[in-house]
């Protein structure tokens, strides 16, 4: 274990600080440290960097500037991905001072042209613009409201509502449950966001994380397919790092902790199934079936968590 530690001390500091404050539990200090440089070296600096004096990344908020749709994948380069990023990394707010303003003169939603702080009609896109608002101090009460409001009546979202779906998707609902608890995190949130989170949270727990709950068949292969970065695909992984965030354990996951105890390999590392395809600014994980750090980095944090 401590080699394997060493390995993934060894990473850039938007990783290594997790890393300490998770896994070693090393000193507030130390790990706050660290945390610091992810603003000034490394994957951090470099993406900080590429932010258009309009505020935005490749001049597009969801889609780069002049996307056709033509192409392998969706870009990853654009302002919505690069705020992400840069959050999960952990960058400090402060680093992207004015950022909130600028967006808000400058970025519209390719769908419709709506404004960037009001949202959009995806529910994945929305998440992340929640998380991203209450992070950076932007107005996104809207968006919250938002959830509440077009929570599906299984429980869950999907982003294909707005052409009629009713029935939830994984990959949606548990995109939209991070954006409600980084709102209920950052601002208290609001007896209704607080129930509608819930009730998403239940709506993939009744499937036990993997599987349908019409035949009990598993939903889909992505379940045990483990892609860094996560971006929006769903995974038990993704699944049960969200759960730990939130701290609710529940007999119900057993078979998806299982799926990750199972992936494990000889060196207790585990392997990058593959980069979600499209244009990206630079990489940060490794290529498919190489060790990949953040993904071993997830996993042994869940199962910590798990066995705690």
């Amino acid at each position: 274990m401590r080699e394997l530690t060493g390995w993934l001390l060894g990473s850039d500091p938007a990783l290594r600080w997790q890393v300490e404050r998770d896994l070693v539990l090393a000193p507030e200090g130390v790990w706050r440290a660290t945390r610091a440089l992810v603003g000034v070296e490394g994957f951090g600096a470099r993406l900080l960097a590429l932010q258009g004096e309009d505020g935005m990344w490749a001049g597009g908020a969801f889609f780069p500037a002049g996307f056709d749709g033509v192409g392998v994948g969706q870009p990853w380069t654009a302002t919505t991905w690069s705020l992400t990023s840069l959050r999960e990394w952990g960058v400090e707010a402060s680093r992207l001072e004015g950022t909130v303003g600028l967006l808000a003169a400058n970025a519209r939603w390719e769908y419709e042209g709506r404004a960037y702080w009001e949202g959009e009609v995806d529910c994945c896109i929305n998440s992340w613009t929640l998380a991203n608002g209450v992070w950076l101090g932007a107005p996104v009460d809207g968006i919250a409201q938002w959830f509440v409001d077009h929570q599906l009546g299984d429980g869950g979202w999907n982003c294909e509502w707005v052409e009629g779906s009713v029935r939830s998707s994984f990959h949606s609902t548990l995109n939209s449950l991070k954006g409600l608890w980084a709102y209920e995190v950052a601002t208290g949130g609001t007896d209704a966001v607080k129930g509608a989170r819930e009730r998403g949270e239940e709506y993939l727990l009744e499937r036990g994380l993997i599987r349908r709950l019409s035949t009990g068949e598993v939903v889909g292969d992505f379940v045990g397919e483990f892609r860094s970065p996560f971006r929006w695909g769903y995974s038990v992984l993704n699944a049960l790092d969200y759960f730990r965030g939130v701290g609710r354990k529940d007999p119900r996951m057993e078979k998806a902790v299982s799926v990750v105890r199972a992936a494990r390999q000889d060196d207790g590392t585990w392997l990058q199934f593959g980069r979600h395809p499209g244009e990206v600014w630079f990489e940060v994980d490794v290529e498919a079936g190489e060790p990949s750090k953040w993904l071993t980095f997830f996993a042994l944090r869940v199962l910590g968590w798990w066995g705690s």
